[in-house]
């Protein structure tokens, strides 16, 4: 009886145990294969799987009080509700000016006209216009109405849409276009709204 060894990975397996493919451990498979002189023997074929051991790899976790955005070099800072609030807010008298935050809403101008927005945010749709931070200032007022935002007078750049994805996406478009203080608010507009946030239309 002539013996076959495969090395296959047990999720190409088809016809075993749920048990046996859920291995993620690479496993053995040996093949008895019948011959012509064997009869009724020839048309059958017996496996017998063999899984090898593989260590475990740790997962990491990371905890929930991370701040900052690691996907790219430059991380971008997180910002929760009250930061923003905070932010938007006028100063009390006798109080330390806050520094200076630009906050831009990446949604298209047709979500804005239906919900409204941050009070004083800009709005730069980054889907319909990603080259917004790439094009230059007379361009760029031309088209959006407002100066481009200095990376070095308008203090930091915080960017938010309706759940955080476009906003991730602007972030990094404007890093890559050379501004360095980059801000995301994760929970944007849908946040914002929950949580009572001021609304400007």
């Amino acid at each position: 009886m002539a013996t076959r060894r495969l090395a296959i990975s047990a999720a190409s397996l088809r016809g075993v145990s749920s048990r046996a493919s859920s291995s993620a451990g690479p496993c053995l498979l040996r093949a008895s294969f019948g011959t012509a002189s064997q009869g009724p023997r020839a048309s059958t074929t017996a496996f017998r799987i063999t899984t090898i051991a593989r260590p475990q790899l740790s997962r990491r976790t990371t905890p929930a009080t991370i701040r900052w955005s690691s996907d790219s070099a430059a991380a971008s800072k997180i910002w929760s509700f009250e930061e923003i609030d905070k932010a938007i807010s006028p100063d009390s008298p006798g109080s330390k000016p806050k520094p200076k935050v630009t906050i831009i809403d990446t949604r298209e101008p047709s979500e804005l006209s239906q919900t409204g927005r941050i009070p004083g945010a800009l709005n730069i749709p980054i889907v319909s216009a990603p080259d917004s931070f790439h094009i230059g200032a007379d361009e760029f007022r031309d088209r959006y109405g407002f100066e481009r935002p200095d990376p070095e007078e308008d203090g930091e750049i915080v960017f938010y849409c309706k759940a955080g994805v476009r906003s991730r996406a602007a972030a990094e478009i404007a890093k890559a276009a050379g501004y360095k203080n980059v801000g995301e608010y994760p929970g944007s507009w849908l946040d914002w709204v929950e949580k009572g946030g001021k609304v400007e239309r």
